[in-house]
């Protein structure tokens, strides 16, 4: 029992962090670009998981874990590169233009996708997941489709990396089923995103120093704390929680940006918009608990390192 809730404090830490991560992605907006504030997030998200990979290579030693392939490990991390590095751009570039509250609970909307894409790879989600679906494009509606049904750029922007990040945890789960060190192909992914958004901030950013100085804060918060710290406190966390308990608390990532954005940047949600923030929470919470028993049974034992949304 204690160590069922120690997961479940190491779990609700991991997303309170992730969810208020929204506001640090705003406010950075304030003094530097999309690609820049991406890419040196990715690269200290990545230097931070360096100790952590050592670590627990040192946990594993003596034990009967099976070595990771590192060939595998190497090539997951590059494909999963590729795809976080598109999804942050595109919800970085949403969240310049959306509120933090919005942004999150547009995000949580991966939940959803990721059973419907299954669809394309011949794994056909529980029929149940649909009638979630229909709920959650019903909240994301009223969230935000204004009055005279007109949808803002920032929100279409971030439900774009919401498609992306689905494929992102598809791809990850492929690798993990194929004995990849998690902790390393996370740590290559970041690498990789961090290269593609240099490239991009070099193309189309004129990234000056004074400003990442300026933006400094909201950096460090998301590259140590949301990508490294946090990362490492969910593998913790799941090990000591079970998945559908431990998918619940994790959800409640969108819960914090919301109140986060409320708290820290004043913003305000209007009745319908609070409304479409209560359907689309509905929506993820029940595709987990009316599928968790298939997705117990494909997990398969293997640990998931699922990077934050946020």
């Amino acid at each position: 029992m204690f160590k069922r809730i120690r997961g479940m404090i190491l779990l609700l830490l991991t997303a309170l962090i992730w969810g208020t991560a929204f506001v640090a992605q705003s406010e950075s907006m304030r003094y530097v670009q999309p690609f820049t504030y991406n890419c040196l997030r990715a690269l200290l998200g990545g230097a931070v998981l360096i100790p952590v990979i050592f670590l627990f290579r040192g946990m594993k030693r003596g034990t009967d874990a099976k070595p990771a392939d590192r060939r595998m490990t190497v090539i997951g991390g590059l494909c999963c590169g590729v795809m976080l590095c598109i999804a942050s751009a595109f919800q970085q570039a949403g969240v310049a233009k959306t509120t933090a509250g919005k942004a999150g609970f547009i995000t949580a909307l991966y939940v959803i996708l990721v059973p419907l894409i299954g669809l394309f790879t011949r794994k056909k989600p529980p029929a149940v997941i649909w009638l979630c679906a229909a709920a959650a494009i019903a909240g994301f509606g009223l969230l935000c489709i204004s009055e005279d049904f007109s949808l803002g750029l920032g929100d279409l922007l971030v439900l774009c990396c919401t498609l992306f990040f689905a494929l992102h945890i598809i791809t990850v789960d492929f690798f993990c089923e194929r004995a990849v060190d998690p902790t390393a192909m996370s740590c290559i992914q970041f690498f990789t995103a961090a290269a593609l958004h240099a490239v991009g901030m070099q193309l189309f950013e004129e990234p000056h120093f004074a400003d990442i100085c300026a933006a400094r804060n909201q950096i460090l918060y998301a590259g140590i704390l949301s990508s490294g710290v946090a990362y490492t406190l969910q593998i913790f966390g799941q090990r000591e929680t079970p998945p559908t308990l431990a998918t619940l608390v994790l959800s409640l990532e969108s819960v914090f940006a919301a109140l986060s954005g409320w708290l820290i940047l004043h913003e305000r949600l209007s009745l319908r918009e609070l409304l479409g923030c209560a359907l689309v929470l509905a929506a993820v919470i029940a595709a987990q608990l009316l599928t968790a028993g298939k997705q117990e049974q494909n997990a398969g034992g293997h640990e998931n390192p699922q990077p934050p949304a946020g």
